[in-house]
């Protein structure tokens, strides 16, 4: 304990003298990992960086067709390097490195993803750290496997909140995209402008909205979220605190936050709350 109390204590300090310390992979300077892919019977291949480590491990979940080379993924990845912790990034089903016709893929589908990342490729308890989409899944995980999911940190937390967009758009506008068999979601987060979004993916996601009834979860919860986050509304956070049945429960909002988080003083944050729930856990065992 003293040992790895050390360890975390250098990270933290090394957090405030900039990037160029912190974040290597910032800079273009970070050993490239192999990656390595899970094989499932009747299902695509995931593609995922592991590193082996003590308990509890942690398990990032990225965003809406995002992937797991994200700048948030890698800071938690250096962050357990560092300490001697296991931790897992993967992309999901149609994203990133891994098999799989993104159009083809769902919500229910991306479910199923992160199941199969904590069946298989972990041991012992689990802190899930999932960003927007992440989010929305790292709940389903915490019902699902509430014995391994030992505590819960969502960044801009996305639950239900595809479904919940779709519905606010003028019925004229549903009817067209019903019609076309796709939605062009707008978003500053690619060149295009947008996401496509198949309508059989909104259909499909309402059968996995969680926020309407009271949620079966009892390990701690962090949830993150920036006030100008324009893509998810900081409230989302403050409807899962209110749903999870855990009272452990913070809410942590940053008021120059942006919806990726991906700023120096956003990953501090990320970083930090991270740290302080593996020592809670720690303690606690």
């Amino acid at each position: 304990m003293a040992v790895a109390g050390a360890v975390r204590m250098l990270w933290r300090r090394n957090l405030t003298r900039g990037p160029a310390v912190d974040f290597p992979h910032l800079l273009g300077c970070r050993q490239k990992s192999t990656v390595s892919f899970l094989s499932r019977p009747d299902r695509p291949k995931l593609a995922y960086n592991k590193l082996k480590g003590k308990n509890p491990g942690v398990v990032f979940l990225s965003g809406l067709y995002s992937n797991m080379n994200g700048r948030k993924a890698l800071a938690l990845e250096d962050f357990c390097k560092s300490i001697g912790h296991a931790f897992v990034r993967f992309d999901y089903t149609g994203c990133g490195s891994s098999e799989g016709n993104v159009k083809e893929s769902t919500v229910g589908k991306w479910r199923k993803d992160v199941l199969s990342v904590l069946d298989e490729l972990t041991d012992g308890p689990q802190i899930l750290v999932g960003s927007s989409l992440g989010g929305w899944l790292m709940l389903h995980a915490a019902i699902a496997r509430p014995e391994k999911v030992v505590a819960l940190v969502g960044i801009a937390a996305a639950a239900d909140e595809l479904v919940a967009t779709f519905q606010q758009l003028p019925l004229e506008v549903k009817k067209e995209i019903e019609e076309k068999g796709e939605w062009k979601l707008p978003t500053k987060h690619n060149e295009e402008g947008f996401y496509t979004v198949p309508y059989e993916v909104i259909q499909e996601a309402e059968n996995h909205c969680v926020l309407g009834t009271p949620l079966p979860i009892k390990c701690p919860v962090r949830l993150l979220h920036g006030i100008k986050d324009e893509d998810v509304p900081w409230q989302i956070s403050l409807k899962i605190a209110e749903r999870v049945v855990s009272t452990d429960v913070d809410i942590i909002l940053r008021k120059a936050g942006q919806h990726r988080m991906k700023e120096q003083e956003d990953i501090k944050l990320i970083v930090y709350t991270v740290e302080d729930l593996i020592d809670k856990l720690t303690t606690l065992t």
